[in-house]
């Protein structure tokens, strides 16, 4: 994500080179629609990546501090600039004293300031206070850690009383007290719970003694936090998190991974170690950041999420400043950077960087698959840039999955496994996109849409932007084969420090709620299958009212005159201007000055949306021609047609953005945006220009001096959108439908390929009769998946999608018959690790009933170590023996038998045999295992090839059999075995 400025926040087409329109009432004049919507259920296509669906956190709108990240006090360390910032002078009793920023003895080489609070006289206390972000949350009985650094003057032997009160200190809610300061720096932590509960309060610090006390990296968190994590995060936000159940996590931006320079850029390496030594970096999102969450943090937070960690790492180059890029010759320390994170997250702890995570906390590696190059930069200087992080991280770690930008093109000096895409636009740009990645090449990269999200016409994230990422979204699932990838941006936002809108969860200090897009992307990720169904959809009824409505004249900013306007259609002509004989009879103004002089329209007024229109609103597949002439300002002319009322219109804008660009823009319920592509063009003062154009259905082409300049149509938009997928595992059809139009659709679904289906499919809807609809603090889950079920679900069957929708149906095939129970494994040892803590029993499918087979396990020498029975229910399809602890010893065998089957068959294989690798560098063990039923010859070892002769004199020669165990005696009965280390 890039920080745009205005011209691009209002005009981001030219930017991004996007279709951007607006849906409103796409579907309002239209007659009733019914749909047909066929699955091809016994002709499953491409695997559909299970990475598919993930999330892109990134330190915007204070996403992570003030945010997710659970540190409540602000400035903590005092190095924001001023120092003091969220800091507060507070005395009582007459206490006077000062606080202020201190260098005189810093805490550490990168913790230069620290606050000196100073009492000089006065019998009452002297403190400072810190409100935190927006106002602390304090909950009645919670325990919240208190941490800080202090030393104090030479003779102070008085107390530091830290407390939690109201935000003007009236109340107090807790309290304690550190002593025994010194001269020296010292750490001190004290648990504080308060009696009441305060979504606004602040902590205290305060001395009632002259002298001073210095204190540095003052921190209060929730002794609650996620995963009871230190320096952890918000659980309520976590939890939101998890509920997404994503299977990515694309990390730390985004713009904040660029920085708004390259002196501030994200630099990984400063945001790991003790919190108080991490770099303060100020945002280019307008605030400051201290690096609490840090690349470790963001590591832990993945794993304890569930989910796959992708870093993006800074390639060298500044987005913000063209052409600023690191030389590069100088592109060492950035490549060796990536390789460092790699290295950190995944190296064996007597690696340099991970020994230090292991320092951190986690000895285990983190196991990072996917680092992408960059956020959002492009051309020549990425392109070259690109070759040498391929390069390196290829030739260290060949199974990283590397992540290239595709920004303004796919860079070709080396391979692109993974290409990430991004895509802000209006709900209609969605759904107009849905088939995008149809006709996408198949020997191409795979695809990951990085970040996408409806931002125009979305209020603060409403029902129809969502409704427009879910159609866009079935179209990424149909292309499972091509798309791996997707995460929604941005992630989360803090409503007191809202810097992008619309966003996907949105939290205060105290309260949290996500938005239609957040449920729209839970349902997603929840309900997916492993293997794309072909399905097709028609429709009958409900053909589209073309566009229609009358036209109009207007300027921006600009002085303009208009003469000799002519409407036709079809050989009729509609409007013919008189404007010497009938003045503006027939003419609305909605701003401006105009009026007629000697047969020209003009508008005189310097000012912005000057409109003045004619006409029927009925008047469809016309032609307008006219000439127009500019008189000053700072543009050029704005001709509307299919208009409908002022917030519903198009209009040819020639000569706009400071007179440098030409483009077709519409207003839908008051949101304008551009369709299709502007091209550069400019207006000549006291010029007279030839404009013309020609609308017919939704296709439109606008001339200008009879040449060509845009030729453009209307978003297609179908009234519902889908895409259906299988999970074997649990025999699940699962569909998303999404009906995008004002209507409910009754729709006829077949699924063709199946003998039958479960009567009752289950239901999962989110649905409003108001596309606008959005949630809130107050109202959070006023639009909400509701869960329920159709009573008639079959092969063929209808049911009604509800106006503005997302329809998860799931329905429940026939199990394959007969189904089959057997041991993961082959006929031959399979070796066991420890912590998986026994072995693996599966079925052949899913069931709709109950299925359960006994089992028994034997050491070698008969002697049985567990026995019982497995009983599987619908939902299950794998279980595990478990095997006492005592038993899972280096060395152990054991024969596992299964039998008695019930509701099943078994597998062809009745018993299998199983051993816990002995330790490496042990000795070598050949032993027999003797059963009722057989003798066995087994070893334990991995690297051991078996020898068999004759006689112990040799000649000894290699058994074909070199999978443990193997049945004795094979022939003769003189055999001899023995082991050879390999």
């Amino acid at each position: 994500m890039q920080k745009i400025n205005p011209l691009r926040k209002s005009f981001p087409a030219f930017y991004l080179g996007m279709v951007l329109t607006t849906l409103a009432a796409a579907f309002a004049a239209q007659a009733q629609t019914t749909a047909t919507l066929t699955i091809q259920a016994n002709q499953p296509g491409a695997p559909i990546s299970p990475n598919l669906f993930g999330i892109f956190c990134e330190e915007i709108n204070s996403a992570g501090d003030g945010g997710i990240y659970a540190e409540m006090v602000r400035n903590r360390s005092f190095e924001e600039p001023g120092n003091t910032n969220y800091w507060q002078l507070i005395t009582s009793g007459g206490g006077i004293g000062t606080i202020s920023p201190d260098s005189s003895l810093p805490l550490s080489a990168s913790n230069l300031f620290s606050l000196k609070l100073a009492q000089s006289s006065g019998s009452g206390s002297v403190g400072v206070a810190n409100g935190g972000y927006w106002g602390m949350n304090f909950q009645a009985g919670q325990t919240y850690s208190l941490g800080l650094y202090a030393r104090c003057s030479g003779g102070f032997t008085g107390a530091l009383t830290a407390s939690l009160q109201s935000a003007n200190g009236s109340q107090v809610y807790a309290q304690g007290t550190i002593s025994n300061l010194t001269t020296s720096w010292q750490y001190f932590s004290l648990p504080l719970v308060p009696n009441a509960s305060d979504t606004a309060g602040r902590l205290s610090l305060a001395i009632s003694q002259s002298g001073s006390v210095w204190l540095d990296v003052v921190s209060l968190f929730p002794q609650q936090t996620f995963r009871n994590r230190s320096n952890g995060l918000r659980p309520d936000l976590a939890n939101v998190l998890v509920n997404l159940q994503p299977s990515f996590m694309r990390f730390p931006g985004g713009s904040w991974v660029n920085g708004d320079s390259l002196t501030n850029m994200y630099a990984w390496k400063r945001t790991i170690g003790p919190v108080g030594d991490r770099r303060l970096q100020h945002n280019l999102w307008g605030y400051y950041v201290d690096n609490g969450l840090g690349y470790y943090e963001y590591l832990q937070m993945c794993e304890d999420i569930g989910t796959e960690p992708l870093f993006v790492i800074n390639c060298g180059m500044d987005v913000f400043s063209v052409g600023d890029s690191v030389p590069l010759a100088s592109m060492g320390p950035y490549v060796q950077d990536a390789l460092d994170a790699i290295q950190y997250a995944n190296g064996p702890t007597n690696s340099t960087w991970g020994a230090l995570r292991a320092a951190a906390g986690h000895p285990a590696p983190f196991n990072l698959k996917y680092i992408e190059i960059g956020n959002e930069n492009g051309g020549s200087a990425y392109n070259d840039r690109y070759a040498l992080f391929y390069d390196a991280i290829k030739s260290n770690y060949p199974d990283i999955h590397i992540i290239a930008d595709n920004w303004g093109g796919l860079p070709v000096s080396r391979p692109v496994e993974i290409s990430d895409e991004h895509y802000y636009s209006d709900p209609t740009f969605f759904m107009a996109n849905a088939t995008k990645y149809d006709s996408y090449s198949r020997s191409g990269p795979k695809i990951y849409v990085g970040e996408y999200a409806v931002n125009t016409g979305a209020g603060n994230g409403n029902l129809i932007g969502a409704l427009g990422e879910a159609a866009f979204m079935t179209g990424l699932e149909r292309n499972a084969d091509i798309v791996s990838m997707a995460s929604y941006a941005p992630l989360f936002a803090n409503l007191n420090n809202k810097n992008w809108n619309p966003d996907l969860i949105y939290f205060n200090n105290s309260q949290v709620y996500g938005t239609p897009s957040c449920y729209v992307q839970q349902m997603f990720s929840v309900n997916r299958g492993d293997e794309v169904l072909p399905l097709t959809l028609n429709f009958t009824g409900g053909t589209n009212v073309p566009p229609h409505g009358v036209i109009g004249l207007g300027s921006w900013n600009t002085s303009v005159q208009y003469t000799n306007i002519v409407v036709t259609s079809n050989g009729v002509t509609l409007y013919q201007s008189d404007f010497v004989n009938s003045g503006t009879n027939g003419w609305r103004v909605h701003n401006g000055n105009w009026a007629v002089n000697g047969g020209i329209y003009q508008q005189t007024t310097i000012a912005t949306d000057c409109r003045s229109t004619t006409g029927n609103t009925n008047w469809a597949n016309y032609t307008i021609t006219l000439q127009a002439r500019k008189v000053g300002g700072s543009e050029g002319f704005l001709i509307l047609f299919n208009w409908l009322d002022d917030n519903n219109w198009t209009w040819f804008n020639v000569g706009g953005w400071n007179n440098t660009q030409t483009a077709i823009e519409q207003m839908v319920n008051g949101t304008k945006s551009i369709i299709g592509q502007g091209v550069p063009g400019s207006v000549q003062t006291l010029q007279w220009y030839d404009i013309r154009i020609v609308l017919n259905g939704t296709h439109i082409q606008g001339y200008v001096n009879n040449v060509l300049v845009l030729d453009v149509n209307y978003p297609a938009i179908e009234p519902v959108y889908a895409s259906a997928s299988y999970a074997p595992a649990s025999g699940r059809i699962i569909l998303k439908a999404v009906n995008v139009t004002g209507n409910p659709i009754t729709t006829t679904f077949n699924l063709d390929g199946l003998p039958s289906v479960a009567p009752q499919a289950g239901l999962e809807q989110l649905a409003s009769a108001n596309s606008l609809a959005e949630n809130s603090l107050a109202s959070p889950t006023n639009v909400f998946p509701v869960n329920g079920l159709i009573p008639n679900a079959a092969t063929n069957f209808s049911h009604t999608l509800p106006a503005y929708s997302l329809s998860v149906i799931r329905f429940q095939t026939p199990p394959v018959s007969p189904v089959r129970v057997g041991l993961a494994a082959g006929t031959n040892l399979n070796y066991l690790d420890p912590s998986a803590g026994g072995i693996a029993v599966n079925l052949s499918s899913f069931i709709t009933n109950g299925v359960s087979v006994d089992f028994t396990v034997e050491t070698p020498d008969g002697t049985v170590v567990t026995n019982g029975t497995l009983a599987f229910v619908p939902g299950q399809t794998n279980q595990i023996i478990s095997l006492p602890v005592s038993v899972l010893s280096p060395g152990a065998f054991f024969r596992v038998t299964l039998s008695h089957p019930v509701n099943g068959q078994l597998n062809s294989l009745t018993n299998a045999f199983f051993a816990v690798a002995s330790s490496s560098g042990g000795p070598l063990q050949l032993a027999v295992a003797h059963y009722p039923d057989e003798n066995l010859i087994y070893w334990t070892v991995t690297n051991a090839t078996l020898l068999e002769a004759t006689n112990l004199a040799g000649p000894w020669a290699t058994n074909d059999n070199q999978a443990a165990p193997i049945q004795v005696p094979e022939s003769p009965m003189s055999e001899f075995f023995r082991l050879k280390q390999r």
